[in-house]
């Protein structure tokens, strides 16, 4: 399944902009695995990894009650072979990519996010 990166990328960005975990939670795969240093520290699990939908839905709630003004602004899109990468800026000037591969059904089935430092 091809994904519109620019469609996904435009959902994606909303969602966590109006805090609905649900809709933020629609664009993962069950099985989905997310490795961030950011949840490296708050797991206290060096290998920053997050696996399946309910665990991610548990993480990102967390997120989300602790950063209530949690604001994201897409700077570009990089486009892959059933990848893509979202670069952007929160409402606190930190800058992010999240580099996401899909499986068949155009769920996000890994992602690997990096900050700036």
């Amino acid at each position: 399944m091809s994904v519109d990166h620019e469609a996904f990328a435009k959902d994606w960005i909303e969602a966590w902009n109006t805090h609905d975990l649900d809709r933020i939670l629609s664009h993962y795969a069950e099985d989905v695995v997310l490795t961030s240093p950011i949840a490296a520290r708050r797991l206290a699990d060096p290998r920053g990894t997050v696996r399946g939908k309910e665990a991610l839905r548990a993480y990102f709630a967390a997120r989300l009650a602790a950063r209530p003004a949690l604001r994201f602004t897409l700077q570009r899109i990089h486009h892959g072979v059933g990848s893509l990468c979202l670069a952007y800026e929160t409402e606190d000037g930190r800058r992010a990519a999240e580099t996401m591969e899909f499986n068949d059904a155009g769920e996000v089935a890994r992602v690997v996010a990096t900050y700036a430092s």
